[in-house]
């Protein structure tokens, strides 16, 4: 477990909509071409034109979205989680507190705040757990998992599209406990990880 996320694992300066995105590593395949398609407020959308080994081509698509934090909180025998209606699936979901990591921010200060924010809960400790990318035959979009500790109660301060209520759950059993049903990922990703560090 790493207890510190500042050593400049994104270099300055970041973009002002806060995404942190990294440069790419340079590509071992050729990249003919590189477009753009559509671009939101949450994410953008393209592809890049491969050379592939074989001489062949091929377009390969990508979207790319801000990096966020997903925070694994535990007070004394409790773990805080959240839960939510999810339009994209028509499904309400019990889930880790989360959130994107807004410019100038450290992955545990980014988890701190979304902690607050969410679940009224200020940690007195943050340590980072991992830092992933995602769904990388699709995605350009990397996650962070953070461990947070010592909650004490403030003001919940919510998004205006965030309609949640803050659960908690035992520690005891409760990577088993999420698992029934079809959890989402980054809250199964976040239990197994504390679990395996022996934090839960």
């Amino acid at each position: 477990m790493t207890a510190d996320d500042s050593g400049g694992a994104w270099p300055a300066p970041l973009p002002a909509d806060g995404r942190r995105h990294e440069p790419l590593a340079d590509p071992d395949w050729t990249v003919l071409d590189s477009e753009v398609e559509y671009e939101t407020g949450w994410f953008t959308g393209g592809y890049d034109l491969i050379e592939q080994p074989d001489g062949s081509t091929k377009r390969y698509y990508w979207a790319e979205l801000a990096s966020a934090v997903v925070v694994v909180a535990r007070t004394d025998d409790r773990v805080v989680f959240v839960e939510q209606y999810r339009p994209t699936i028509r499904e309400t979901q019990l889930e880790l507190p989360a959130g994107i990591v807004e410019a100038g921010e450290s992955y545990t200060t980014a988890a701190a705040r979304e902690l607050r924010e969410e679940t009224g809960f200020d940690p007195s400790g943050t340590s980072l757990l991992q830092e992933v990318w995602c769904t990388t035959g699709a995605l350009r979009h990397k996650r962070a998992f953070v461990f947070a500790e010592g909650l004490e109660p403030v003001e919940r301060d919510l998004d205006d599209n965030e309609f949640l209520s803050v659960r908690t759950r035992p520690v005891e059993g409760v990577v088993d406990a999420v698992r029934e049903g079809v959890p989402n990922d980054a809250t199964v990703e976040g239990l197994l990880l504390a679990h395996e560090e022996g934090l839960l």
